[in-house]
């Protein structure tokens, strides 16, 4: 039934947002057979929580069809993997079974002190465990990933766990996403030239974001008469910074907004980043950062902080010093060059999903064929690491 194809089950329990995309591109880029058994994006918290019983049942459910078989599992960490596996092994389904990390919960910014979040951290890293191939999104999750697990540790008393690090890093790899960058290619050339600067912000809002570091900015720049415009975009919730309204309302004044909200569709989206000049981050927390490079697809020169998973992605020129924001923002707003943009949209090349699919492709066999947890022959995580 899969034409002699290697038969992956992806699991994902909170499919939304970029675990959902991520998922869509794999299946249409990555030559192997996919099946999907997935939960809405809602709750993620119960997600981790409860998930792995009824995945467990609806995994058992799909290998009693005929002629159904899987030749491994591939999950995210909103799920509690310790609990799915053993769940399956008490069936007698014992497959190869890896985890790819968007996120880890180590390193996740909570606004307020959670007494119940080493319960979310305590599933990532029995999730790492029992995996028999883990996946980063970037060098940093990873990093940051085993030096939580190192602070957590020592909360232990009268055993000594260490010897976990070293098993988690033997079986982890760097597996950068792929990104569907279509829709802004189709209208990256049709850009025009603006008669001031364009600045983007394109992040979820969010205080992890940091906005009211780049909107603080944005207003003494106003102050000064600067000459830039203005495109807001992201996903945002009921319950929003209020520096979003504050901002809106101060910039309207002299019409320096393009447009302020979420983009409609995917179209629009890619239209508005490519009117950009220059796409901005400000973040204090980033496993990654998609819509950077989208925006950098789009021809807009990237500004990212000179941390988080951003060296990893961007020439030192382009980063800066926390603290140095508004100087920085100023002096690159008047030496923005319109000439550079196809410069610009080659740096996200390498995070195409055409560039990254035979990578995926052969760590994905490479889990089918790792067998019992036994048998595993991991790799360190150096030895997997992309070369810019």
């Amino acid at each position: 039934m899969n034409n002699g194809k290697k038969h992956i089950l992806l699991i994902e329990p909170y499919y939304g947002g970029s675990h959902k995309a991520f998922l869509e591109g794999m299946q249409e880029h990555i030559d192997l057979a996919f099946t999907l058994l997935t939960l809405p994006a809602r709750k993620w918290k119960m997600r981790m929580q409860t998930a792995a019983p009824w995945m467990a049942e609806q995994v058992a459910q799909l290998l009693k069809q005929p002629g159904m078989r899987f030749d491994a599992i591939l999950c995210s960490t909103f799920l509690d993997v310790a609990v799915l596996r053993s769940l399956l092994t008490c069936r007698g389904i014992n497959l190869p079974l890896g985890v790819y990390f968007h996120e880890n919960q180590f390193a996740y910014p909570g606004r307020i002190k959670d007494p119940s979040c080493f319960q979310f951290t305590n599933i990532n890293w029995t999730t790492a465990l029992v995996a028999d191939r883990i996946f980063f999104n970037s060098l940093f999750n990873f990093e940051s990933f085993l030096s939580g697990i190192k602070v957590f540790l020592k909360k232990v008393s009268g055993v000594d766990l260490h010897f976990c690090l070293d098993l988690i890093r033997q079986k982890s790899s760097i597996l950068y996403p792929g990104i569907d960058f279509s829709a802004i290619d189709k209208h990256f050339s049709k850009h025009r030239q603006n008669g001031y600067p364009v600045i983007v912000w394109n992040h979820r809002w969010e205080h992890d974001k940091d906005p009211e570091t780049f909107f603080s900015a944005l207003l003494e720049l106003q102050k000064e008469g600067v000459a830039f415009r203005l495109i807001v975009l992201g996903e945002h919730f009921d319950r929003r910074p209020d520096i979003f309204s504050l901002a809106e309302k101060q910039l309207q004044r002299d019409n320096r907004i393009i447009h302020f909200g979420y983009a409609s569709g995917r179209d629009q989206y890619a239209r508005l980043l490519c009117r950009g000049d220059l796409v901005v981050s400000t973040a204090r927390h980033e496993f990654f950062g998609i819509s950077m490079l989208e925006g950098t697809r789009a021809g807009c020169r990237p500004l990212v902080p000179d941390d988080l998973s951003y060296p990893e992605l961007y020439p030192q020129g382009f980063r800066y010093n926390r603290g140095a924001f508004s100087r920085v923002l100023r002096q690159t707003l008047a030496q923005i060059n319109t000439s550079q943009k196809k410069e610009y949209h080659a740096l996200a090349e390498p995070f195409s999903w055409p560039l990254v699919a035979k990578r995926y492709q052969q760590c994905l066999l490479e889990l089918c064929q790792q067998g019992t947890r036994e048998n595993a022959e991991p790799r360190a995580p150096d030895q997997w690491t992309q070369s810019l």
